[in-house]
């Protein structure tokens, strides 16, 4: 039995939690994910709510809630929102297996990029380039 397309669109809702530096965790975690290729659509219904919309078969959302807590997010990690994870994770790798999806961590790297290159950090030598040779 194959699978429509509607079947593969996913509409999942991403819940942070209330203590983080970042106050606006969804409205920032929907910037970062917005161009990724696989997801369709994502914006922050509010400041801990983020409802997204994506192809399973590109991404799942396992990828993308690890990629987001490896970029420092807080998902919400009350019993409910534990447990629907688990089951959307397995669904979804079953239903990527079924298919034929190989595992492809090109999406989730394309996150880490992004948020690398919108977060102000000291990884960049301010030493003139003749100079960097020399300890």
């Amino acid at each position: 039995m194959e699978l429509e397309d509607n079947d593969l669109i996913k509409h999942r809702e991403i819940v942070f939690t209330e203590l983080h530096p970042d106050p606006q965790q969804a409205h920032t975690a929907a910037g970062l994910l917005d161009e990724i290729e696989g997801i369709i659509e994502v914006f922050a219904e509010n400041h801990l709510q983020l409802k997204i919309r994506y192809h399973v078969l590109k991404i799942s959302l396992e990828q993308i809630e690890n990629a987001l807590t490896e970029s420092g997010f807080h998902l919400s990690s009350k019993l409910i929102y534990k447990i629907s994870r688990a089951l959307y994770y397995y669904t979804e790798e079953i239903e990527r297996a079924n298919n034929g999806c190989e595992e492809d961590h090109n999406s989730t790297r394309k996150i880490f990029i992004n948020r690398y290159e919108h977060r102000t950090h000291g990884c960049s030598d301010t030493r003139p380039e003749h100079w960097r040779k020399y300890l």
